[in-house]
């Protein structure tokens, strides 16, 4: 499948149609149907066959967010997505909403990777700290990986902070590798 340009303008388009007090129901409505294009072939090609005329694209969109009970601006959204043949990128433009409407909140999501449960006061420390890095207000996402061995690696947008001990090791492989 080739590659969609113009991700954050599809973003932008939406955050633009949809007032702010809507957008997290619109981008959890826009994620449900984005995670069952991921997971679904036979769902994807639905989505984006060329078999289908624009008019059965169109009524199949409408049936869904009936039954899905979608807001009128969502189905509107994903209609256009489908006449701009967008609709393959759809995880991507979901990540740009997701990334544009955070930062409109002057807020950031950071995702979180630790072999094991994290403690209550241990994620209002992790918290604070990436608020006082980042300048913004943290949504924290936690993954537990128990291959780490132990430590976190810690994802706020393109930032990556490893202090995993199976990241040390791989830097300390790395330092005996170029001698």
């Amino acid at each position: 499948m080739k590659k969609v340009k113009g991700v954050k303008r599809y973003a932008r388009q939406f955050l633009s149609s949809v007032d702010l007090a809507e957008v997290p129901q619109a981008i959890e409505q826009l994620s449900a149907i984005s995670s069952l294009m991921e997971k679904d072939k036979t769902f994807k090609n639905l989505m984006v066959s060329p078999i289908f005329s624009e008019t059965e694209s169109q009524q199949i969109i409408n049936y869904m967010g009936q039954k899905l009970k979608m807001s009128e601006k969502t189905v509107k959204y994903i209609r256009y997505l489908s006449t701009s043949k967008a609709i393959g990128a759809m995880p991507e433009i979901v990540s740009a909403i997701v990334a544009a409407y955070l930062d409109m909140k002057k807020r950031a999501k950071a995702v979180v990777t630790s072999p094991v449960q994290v403690t209550k006061d241990y994620e209002d420390k992790l918290k604070s700290s990436l608020k006082e890095i980042t300048g913004r207000d943290i949504d924290i996402e936690f993954v537990i990986d128990p291959a780490l061995l132990g430590g976190v690696r810690i994802k706020v947008g393109s930032t990556m902070y490893d202090s995993s001990i199976k990241g040390q090791l791989g830097l300390l492989r790395d330092k005996l590798i170029k001698g």
